[in-house]
C-alpha cells in the first residue's frame, strides 16, 4: 500500500501548496485557452469571411431578377430606381424601410426581403472555405495569413495537449473547487478562529490537492510559449501539408475539408452511394486519381450524366474507364461522339489506357470500320457530322459518350438532332465538357433536358441565381464538376496533354511537298501553313484550347520554335470581343520590350493570351501569370519543352499547369515524338547503372542535324519518296 502522505500544517505550508497549485492551474487554462482562443478565432474568421462571400455573390444578382422567385407580381423597378440595383443592397434590410419607398408597397416589400433572406441562405450553406495563396506565394488575404497562422499553432500543438486535455480540465476544476477552501489553512490566525466546519473543510481541501497529480502543465506551457510561424516558413509549410491545413480546419468548420468538394458538391447520400460503386479496373493500362475513379462511378450508378470537370482533369480516362468497367462485365459496343479536332486524341486514348479495341467511324475507310465495329465491337469513335452516316435502330450500344458535350446545346440544330436520336436509343449516356455551366443555366437545361427531361423540368427558377457551388449541390443527381483547387491534392505540377489531330486535305498536300523536298523545317511548319485558318486542324485545336481556358478565367502562352507559326496563331486568335492577344516575343525584341509585354500580359484580363517563340519565353522570363501553355509543334529536346513550361511554375501556386502538345499524326511530328522516346528509354537504361551513367548522354545524344536527317528519311519512305538531302546539306 501507497503510505499516506504527511498532512500539510496550517501556516506557510498550506499557503505554499494552495499557490503551487493555483500556479500550476493557471498555466493548465493558459494552454488550454492557447489552443481554444485559435480554434475561436479560426470560426469567427470564417464566418466573417463567409458573410463577405455571401454579400460578393448577391453583388452580381440584379434585383430585377428576384421576380424569377416568387409568383408575384413584384414593383423590382422601383427599388431599382430607389437604389437598390443588387441583391446585396437589400441584404440586411427590413421590410418596413422598403415599405416606405413611394409605389413599393408591403406586399413587394415582404416578398423582396423574403426572397433575399433565401438567397443568402442558399448560398451561405453551400460556401466551401478555401486557403490560397497569390502568385507570390503568400496568402491572398490578410485573413488567409491569420487562418493559416492558427490552424499551423493547433497541427503543432494538438498532438501534445489534446491527449491530456481530460486532465488539464479536471485539474482546473479541482483547484477552483478546492483552493479558496484551503486558502483559510493559509493563516494560522485566521485557521485557528475559524469555525469546526471550516476548519474541516480546509484540512479536506489541502488533503485533497496535497494528494492530486500535477499534469506536466510546464512542459505543456513551454510548448505554447513558443512562437507561432509565420512568414515563408508558413506559406512552405501549407504548400508541403495543405490536406494537413484542411483536415484541421474541417474539425472546426463544416464543410472546411471539403470533401463534397472533391466529390463535385454531391449530396452527402449520393456521394456515399457513388463511392460505394463497384468499379471494374481490369480492362485499363492506367492508374486513375481517385477522384477520377469517383467520376467514373459517378457515370456508372447515374446512368446518364453530364461530367463538367475543368481542363486537365483528365474526363476522357474517367469516361474510358466507364467504358472499361461495363465492357468486363460483358458489354461490347461503346460509342463517343466528338468534333474532328479531338477524334484521332479519342482513338489513341482508347488504345493506349484501356484494352478497349478503337474504330475509327469516319473518314474513307469509315464503312468498313463500322461494319467491324458491329461484328467486334470496341470503341467507335466518330464525330458530329459523321453521325448522320450511324442508325442507332437495332444497335446495342451499351454507353454513349459525347465529347464538348456544349456543342449541342441548340436543340434546333442539325447535330443536336442526331445526338438526341442517339439518348433516345441509349440507356448509358455521358456528356463531357469542360466548359462552366452555373452561369450558362440555358444552355445547361438544354443539355440535362436530352438526358433527363423531367429533371430538366424540376430545377427551381433561382438556379442561376445561388453561385457555382450551390449550383453544383443543386444539380447533382446529374452534373458533376470539379475544379483543380477541389482535386489540388491529387494533381500533379505539370499536367502534360497531348492533342493529336489529322492533317486537313490542304495540310496534307503542303507536308507531302516539304517532305518531297526533304525541307525539314517546312514539314514541321506544313500544318499552320494551309491557304486559310479553317483549313489548318491545329489551329482549330488551338483555338477550342483558348477558348475553354478563357472560359474558366486562365490566361494561355502559346510558343513556337517558328516565327510564321506564331503570326498565324496571333492572328487566328484575335477576335472582336475576344480576350486580348499579345506579342509575339521574339529575339528581334530588346529585354525591355519582351519584359513590358508580359507586364501587360500580366495586368490585363484573366482570360488573355501571351504568344511567344520558344527560344525567347522559355530562357529567363517569367511567365507565372498563365495557367495553360500550348506547344504549336513537338521541339527537338525535350528540355527546350520543359523550360518553357517552367516558365510558368511559380512558387505557392495554387493548381497545376496545364501544357498542351498539338501532334499532327502519321507525319513529322509523330517522328520526332517516337524517335525523342526511344533514345530517352536509352538514356534511362544507361544510367541505372551508375558505372555508365558518365557515358551515358554521349550514347544517346542526338544533334538537330542528326535528328532532322533520320525523321526525313523515314517520311520520304513513308510516303515512297527518294531521299533529297541538298537543302539539309546546306
Amino acid at each position: 500500500m501507497t503510505p499516506s502522505p504527511v498532512p500539510v500544517e496550517p501556516g506557510r505550508p498550506a499557503r505554499e501548496l494552495v499557490d503551487r497549485h493555483r500556479a500550476a492551474a493557471a498555466q493548465a487554462l493558459a494552454v488550454l485557452d492557447h489552443l481554444d482562443a485559435a480554434t475561436l478565432r479560426i470560426a469567427s474568421i470564417v464566418e466573417s469571411d463567409r458573410d463577405r462571400r455571401v454579400r460578393d455573390e448577391l453583388g452580381v444578382v440584379p434585383v430585377d431578377q428576384l421576380g424569377a422567385m416568387t409568383d408575384r407580381n413584384l414593383r423590382l423597378r422601383t427599388l431599382v430606381a430607389a437604389g437598390y440595383t443588387t441583391a446585396a443592397d437589400l441584404l440586411g434590410v427590413p421590410a418596413e424601410t422598403l415599405d416606405r419607398v413611394p409605389g413599393v408597397g408591403v406586399q413587394t416589400a415582404r416578398s423582396v426581403v423574403a426572397a433575399v433572406d433565401q438567397l443568402a441562405t442558399v448560398v451561405r450553406s453551400g460556401l466551401p472555405v478555401r486557403l490560397e495563396l497569390d502568385r507570390s506565394g503568400r496568402p491572398d488575404t490578410a485573413a488567409t495569413a491569420e487562418l493559416l497562422r492558427l490552424l499551423d499553432r493547433l497541427l503543432r500543438l494538438a498532438p501534445v495537449v489534446e491527449p491530456h486535455r481530460r486532465e488539464l480540465t479536471d485539474y482546473v476544476s479541482a483547484v477552483a473547487d478546492y483552493a479558496p477552501s484551503a486558502r483559510i489553512a493559509g493563516n494560522r490566525l485566521r485557521f485557528a478562529l475559524a469555525r469546526r466546519a471550516t476548519k474541516d473543510r480546509a484540512l479536506r481541501a489541502l488533503t485533497a490537492l496535497q494528494e492530486w497529480d500535477v499534469p506536466p502543465v510546464a512542459e505543456l506551457a513551454a510548448a505554447c510559449a513558443v512562437p507561432d510561424t509565420e512568414g515563408a516558413p508558413l506559406w512552405t509549410a501549407f504548400e508541403h501539408r495543405s490536406a494537413e491545413f484542411y483536415t484541421a480546419l474541417g474539425r472546426i468548420v463544416p464543410l472546411a475539408q471539403d470533401v463534397l468538394a472533391a466529390r463535385g458538391m454531391l449530396t452527402a447520400e449520393l456521394a456515399e452511394s457513388v463511392a460505394a460503386y463497384p468499379l471494374d479496373q481490369s480492362g485499363l493500362r492506367v492508374s486513375l486519381r481517385g477522384y477520377q475513379e469517383f467520376g467514373a462511378r459517378f457515370a456508372l450508378h447515374q446512368g446518364r450524366v453530364l461530367l463538367g470537370d475543368e481542363m486537365g482533369l483528365g474526363k476522357t480516362v474517367q469516361a474510358l474507364a466507364a467504358m472499361a468497367h461495363l465492357a468486363a462485365a460483358g458489354d461490347r459496343h461503346f460509342l463517343v461522339v466528338c468534333p474532328a479536332g479531338v477524334l484521332v486524341n479519342w482513338l489513341r486514348e482508347t488504345r493506349s489506357r484501356t484494352t478497349l479495341t478503337a474504330h475509327r467511324l469516319h473518314g474513307p475507310d469509315r464503312m468498313a470500320a463500322t461494319a467491324r465495329w458491329r461484328s467486334d465491337g470496341g470503341v467507335g469513335v466518330t464525330t458530329y457530322e459523321a453521325l448522320a452516316h450511324l442508325d442507332p435502330a437495332g444497335m446495342p450500344v451499351a454507353m454513349l459518350v459525347v465529347d464538348e458535350a456544349h456543342y449541342v446545346k441548340n436543340p434546333a440544330a442539325q447535330r443536336s438532332k442526331l445526338v438526341a436520336a442517339w439518348t433516345d436509343a441509349v440507356w448509358r449516356v455521358l456528356f463531357l465538357t469542360g466548359t462552366p455551366m452555373d452561369n450558362r443555366i440555358e444552355d445547361f437545361v438544354a443539355l440535362v433536358r436530352l438526358l433527363d427531361p423531367a429533371l430538366a423540368d424540376s430545377f427551381p427558377r433561382h438556379l442561376g441565381l445561388v453561385g457555382a457551388d450551390r449550383f453544383r449541390s443543386t444539380v447533382s443527381p446529374v452534373y458533376l464538376r470539379r475544379n483543380q483547387a477541389d482535386v489540388l491534392v491529387e494533381l500533379p505540377e505539370l499536367l502534360a496533354v497531348d492533342e493529336w489531330v489529322d492533317l486537313t486535305p490542304a495540310g496534307e498536300r503542303i507536308y507531302r511537298e516539304a517532305v518531297a523536298s526533304g525541307n525539314f523545317m517546312a514539314m514541321r511548319r506544313a500544318a499552320w501553313a494551309t491557304p486559310t485558318p479553317e483549313e489548318s486542324a491545329k489551329l482549330l485545336r488551338l483555338q477550342e484550347i483558348v477558348a475553354e481556358a478563357g472560359a474558366e478565367g486562365l490566361r494561355t502562352v502559346v510558343f513556337s520554335y517558328f516565327r510564321d507559326v506564331l503570326d498565324a496563331a496571333a492572328s487566328a486568335l484575335v477576335r472582336p470581343g475576344g480576350p486580348p492577344v499579345l506579342g509575339p516575343l521574339t529575339g528581334s525584341m530588346t529585354t525591355d520590350q519582351r519584359q513590358e509585354v508580359i507586364d501587360a500580359f500580366t495586368a490585363g484580363p484573366r482570360d488573355g493570351v501571351l504568344i511567344a517563340q520558344i527560344t525567347v519565353g522559355g530562357v529567363g522570363l517569367n511567365l507565372q501569370a498563365a495557367a495553360v501553355a500550348v506547344l504549336c509543334e513537338p521541339q527537338l529536346t525535350p528540355a527546350a519543352e520543359a523550360q518553357a513550361i517552367a516558365r510558368l511554375h511559380r512558387m505557392g501556386q495554387v493548381r497545376a499547369v496545364v501544357a498542351h502538345r498539338l501532334l499532327a499524326e502519321d507525319g513529322v511530328d509523330e517522328r520526332i515524338v517516337e524517335l525523342l522516346a526511344r533514345k530517352r528509354q536509352t538514356f534511362d537504361a544507361y544510367v541505372r547503372d551508375s558505372a555508365l551513367a558518365a557515358s551515358a548522354a554521349a550514347a544517346v545524344d542526338v544533334t538537330e542535324a542528326r535528328l532532322a536527317r533520320e525523321v526525313v528519311e523515314l517520311e520520304q519512305a513513308r510516303l515512297g519518296y527518294g531521299p533529297i538531302w541538298d537543302d539539309l546539306a546546306e
